[in-house]
């Protein structure tokens, strides 16, 4: 029975650094309605899943607004990794071959990682704040963490496995992201650099802006000048 709950510390973990209030909300259903083997029985409690199921709501649709996601996914720097860190405490008290403490700070810790690099995507995605690209990502990463979840119901070391693989592929997605942005920010910045040392003629062509006070590279140049 140990063994079995290592993959869904994992899993669980990985998920609530997504989305922790509907990790909670699935996995207790499935322990009130179906009885879960592995599942704890304090998740399938009706004032835990109401709770899971009104803030699961609420993150559902802040999470689709270009800029407030930021800003929920900043608050939730530290509840997502505790969430992460409270599944997986539960899922190892029910196990006596596993330490709760270890599993609390597995859970934690990869709540933390994907947490990062869910925020890393979202600020990504903010630099062009249309809200279609926030409303396809918040429902592919929903529709993600239900199917994940739902997949450790039948295997848990598959859906272990899948979480593994997406946690590795976030990682590199949000580090290329990251270079593509100050790549764009440096030529950016270039160009307006390029831009602010030319002023328009009255013909609209560029010339040169007037020589500043220490500028010595703009005044005239004298007969006996190098």
């Amino acid at each position: 029975m140990g063994a079995e709950i290592l993959p869904w510390v994992f899993t669980s973990g990985w998920a609530s650094g997504i989305n922790a209030y509907a990790v909670v909300l699935i996995m207790g259903l499935a322990e009130k309605f179906w009885q879960v083997q592995g599942i704890p029985d304090a998740l399938g409690r009706t004032d835990v899943l109401i709770g899971a199921g009104v803030l699961f709501v609420i993150e559902m649709v802040a999470d689709k607004i270009p800029y407030l996601d930021s800003t929920w996914d900043s608050i939730h720097t530290v509840v997502r990794p505790a969430v992460g860190a409270t599944l997986g405490y539960l899922l190892g008290n029910e196990s006596a071959d596993l330490n709760a403490a270890f599993t609390a700070a597995t859970g934690g810790i990869l709540a933390l990682l994907s947490h990062l690099v869910k925020a890393g995507t979202r600020a990504a995605v903010n630099t062009s704040p249309e809200p279609a690209s926030n409303v396809v990502l918040s429902t592919a990463e929903d529709v993600t963490v239900a199917a994940v979840v739902t997949t450790a119901f039948a295997n848990p070391w598959l859906a272990a496995s899948i979480a593994g693989l997406l946690l590795v592929v976030g990682m590199v997605t949000v580090l290329f992201l990251l270079k593509r942005i100050r790549r764009f920010r440096a030529r950016y910045n270039a160009w307006g650099d390029r831009l602010g040392s030319s002023e328009p003629k009255a013909d609209g062509s560029l010339r040169d802006a007037p020589a500043r006070r220490g500028d010595t590279a703009r005044l005239p140049q004298g007969p006996g000048a190098d």
